[in-house]
């Protein structure tokens, strides 16, 4: 029957005087080329579409941006196993080619093509992985992952690297740190959970909000548990600007719905704990409710369903990642809980709550500057109000460190702005009826735990209908609609 194309391209088949019509898709949408080298000094001999990503740390030829003066030590006197490493420049490639593909000159505004080429030291076992299947869950497109053999390591020749595998500290995990409430409440808990515990934090920025607040986070957390229980690496990388010393810059354009963020923060994790060991664990502390993220109505999905920890796609990047070489373990100790219920079992409450405030939760916190408000929690996204609700769970919710309150509602729904949008969306999303079924709008619940993320999600719904419950205002009168 041949494969099945868009409304514009049709053919016909007549069998036994039947004439049946087959509508197939359309192929108007052209593959977007990416080749990962590290070799940038050579001169290009891919077609002149290719886009190359070059890694060359340090060097201004470079169109994969690492390092700055905040994070150009990430590497800094250690070095982890070929398998890692390989996985790790995979994790930034991925990074910087979602950033740099624009999703709006597609036919339905959203879904990419995109082939990439990775030089990879083991090309069997990477022929064998599904990267393919891995990376498009998590952005949502279709990926075309290709491994080639290259003998050269992704760090040959960088001065700060150990020429043998070194451990990267003397510490039992690795825990993924974004500046958030969630990793912040992770960290804290690993740490009091065993007293004799010492993690290595890595956190990853662009010079933002978030940034900001993973600095005074560490600080403060160092302060509490002392220097040697937490060794920290920042990892600064995204597309590097065009400039006349790369062979092939970057378009300039930037994609603003980049998924891939996790996979890098997960591949650059992994790589410090294969330093230590292959049984060291990498920590993703994220709430389940956010986790398998089912969209909050039927007509709202793409960027708004995000899979960065998604079970399905942690079960398949870590299949993929052991398939080539790369065993450590990612948990996620939060996984079958709300925020509210992290926040609830908190092994250190009072450490928490007065480091909370700190935390930044939000999906744009850049977005308040643009309208002379205090940068931070913007308060309308979706992350913002989880992040409301959790902690009006265990009264600790106020409208301080947060640039609109939602839950009045006061100058943010007396306008028809994206803002009050999302906030509407939410609300609807909050009293609507839904079926159980609908946890798997947003991929397939793995090892059999269907009722366990679904108990996970109404407990967030819950949550959030609790906190609104207390609305007033122009929030009040659109609950009041709805109940």
């Amino acid at each position: 029957m041949g494969r099945h194309r868009g409304p514009n391209h049709c053919r016909e088949r007549r069998d036994l005087g039947i004439r049946i019509t087959f509508r197939t898709r359309r192929r108007d949408q052209r593959m977007i080329d990416y080749r990962v080298r590290t070799h940038p000094t050579e001169v290009p001999t891919e077609p002149t579409e290719t886009r190359l990503l070059d890694w060359a740390p340090g060097k201004t030829s470079a169109t994969i941006q690492f390092g700055n003066r905040s994070g150009s030590a990430f590497f800094n006197g250690w070095r982890a196993p070929r398998e890692a490493l390989d996985l790790f420049l995979l994790g930034a490639s991925v990074y910087c080619a979602d950033k740099t593909a624009l999703r709006s000159p597609t036919s339905d505004v959203w879904t990419r093509e995109v082939r990439l080429e990775v030089p990879v030291g083991n090309l069997g076992a990477w022929q064998q992985a599904r990267w393919d299947e891995t990376v498009g869950f998590l952005t949502g497109d279709r990926w075309n992952i290709v491994p080639y053999a290259e003998e050269r390591s992704p760090v040959a020749g960088m001065s700060v690297v150990t020429d043998d595998v070194t451990p990267v500290g003397d510490v039992d995990a690795v825990s993924l740190f974004s500046g958030g409430l969630d990793s912040l409440t992770g960290v804290i808990d690993l740490l009091e959970e065993n007293p004799d515990r010492r993690l290595c934090l890595i956190s990853h920025n662009e010079g933002d909000q978030a940034s900001t607040a993973q600095q005074k986070l560490l600080a403060k957390l160092r302060s509490h548990y002392g220097e040697d229980r937490l060794e920290v690496r920042r990892l600064f990388l995204r597309p590097a600007p065009a400039n006349a010393q790369q062979p092939r810059p970057l378009p300039t354009a930037r994609e603003t719905t980049t998924r891939a963020r996790s996979l890098l923060f997960l591949t650059a994790g992994l790589a410090l704990a294969s330093s230590i060991g292959p049984d060291v664990p990498v920590y993703i502390p994220e709430n389940g409710f956010i986790g398998i993220n089912v969209p909050l109505t039927r007509a709202r999905s793409g960027s708004f369903s995000t899979r960065t920890t998604h079970p399905h796609f942690i079960e398949l990047l870590h299949s993929a990642a052991t398939l080539v070489g790369v065993s450590n373990p990612i948990l996620n100790p939060f996984r079958l809980k709300t925020k509210g219920e992290i926040l609830a079992g908190s092994r250190n409450p009072g450490l928490l709550r007065e480091l909370a405030p700190d935390s930044i939760s939000c999906s744009h916190p850049e977005a308040a500057r643009f309208v002379s408000r205090e940068q931070g929690n913007c308060g309308y996204c979706f992350p913002c109000l989880i992040r409301r609700s959790s902690m009006a769970h265990v009264d600790w919710d106020g409208p301080d460190g947060y640039a609109w309150d939602a839950l009045t509602g006061e100058d943010l729904l007396d306008h028809d702005t994206r803002r009050a949008a999302d906030l509407r969306a939410v609300i609807n999303g909050v009293y609507a009826s839904r079926p159980d079924r609908d946890i798997l709008r947003n991929g397939p619940i793995p090892n059999g735990e269907h009722r366990e993320f679904l108990r996970v999600w109404r407990g967030g719904i819950a949550e959030l209908g609790a906190w609104f419950d207390n609305a007033t205002g122009a929030t009040a009168k659109i609950v009041k609609e709805l109940q």
